[in-house]
């Protein structure tokens, strides 16, 4: 199976210059919890609702004037519409992320995320691989 058979085709995105407040209300209107970042180049990072918290909320940044570029996740992983899913699921494990862009000619043309795979039931086994190595817990800073 290819991503294409299963990606989101429809993908809210900002981009860089939006704030973090623009990017959270599109979360919230589309039930998401990562909006991919793009520029006039194609994907160039992601923003989670994970950065909003820890790289804007907690150091007392005001939301409405910080642009995303300054709390989003700049190495983003991308996959193509045609890559094979066992490849994508282990992407995924090894860097830890449940979803990915997907990119065509450097453009945003999809989302794929590990609830995508999990519907079928042919990948279950693949997909609590993946899950089990995303959730590996790293160690917590000492408070």
């Amino acid at each position: 199976m290819k991503v294409k058979d299963i990606m989101t085709r429809s993908v809210a995105y900002v981009n860089p210059a939006s704030t973090v407040t623009e990017a959270a209300q599109l979360m919230q209107k589309h039930n998401v919890g990562s909006i991919p970042v793009c520029d006039q180049n194609g994907v160039i990072g992601i923003v989670t609702d994970r950065d909003i918290v820890v790289r804007n909320i907690a150091h007392g940044k005001n939301p409405t004037q910080t642009p995303v570029k300054d709390v989003m996740t700049s190495s983003v992983t991308t996959v193509t519409p045609d890559m094979d899913i066992s490849e994508v699921t282990r992407m995924m494990a090894s860097s830890q992320v449940r979803r990915v862009p997907v990119v065509e000619n450097n453009r945003l043309v999809g989302i794929v995320s590990l609830g995508d795979v999990a519907t079928d039931a042919k990948f279950q086994t693949e997909v609590s691989g993946t899950l089990s190595e995303i959730s590996t817990p790293s160690k917590p800073e000492k408070m």
